[in-house]
């Protein structure tokens, strides 16, 4: 069974990573999650897992409201040829999630490493940002620099990206 929220705080304990996390109802999407944009301070994000022509994956970490171009980010990402939307399936299957809790955070249940995290300048240069904690029922401040230090433990050396 993949490492769940309370396994994720304990490895961030471990290495040292301060957090703070706010409960909420479920949300599945940027717009669904707008009326809590008062409450929680910091960069905000979409994750999107995505699958290029020769299957290699890519978690794109982007600022909520930064335009992704599906057709061409392919080329920032360093994928072959245009890329699609990883199957729900694939997702719980190699991050340990289910769509709508979709975080850089699941980079501690793809212990292979076949992911690939892209993180969106733009939303490392806001210092906090927030994620769901492998569920999508709460939100979690990091700080950008304790995020790299995370993916870093997990085998992840994150790319950063000018959207």
């Amino acid at each position: 069974m993949a490492p769940g929220r309370a396994d994720l705080f304990a490895f961030l304990d471990r290495i040292g990573v301060k957090t703070e996390t706010i409960e909420h109802e479920a949300v599945f999407t940027v717009a669904e999650s707008a009326h809590l944009r008062a409450r929680i301070a910091g960069g905000k994000s979409k994750n999107l897992f995505l699958k290029d022509k020769k299957g290699r994956l890519f978690l794109l970490v982007a600022e909520d409201e930064a335009v992704v171009d599906l057709k061409r980010i392919h080329e920032k990402l360093g994928g072959q040829g245009r890329v699609s939307f990883g199957s729900a399936d694939l997702l719980l299957e190699v991050l340990g999630v289910t769509p709508g809790s979709v975080t850089p955070f699941a980079a501690i249940n793809d212990t292979a490493g076949r992911v690939t995290v892209a993180l969106d300048a733009g939303l490392m240069a806001k210092g906090r940002v927030n994620f769901h904690p492998l569920e999508n029922t709460a939100t979690t401040a990091i700080e950008a620099e304790d995020l790299v230090r995370f993916l870093k433990e997990t085998g992840h050396e994150p790319i950063v990206l000018e959207l």
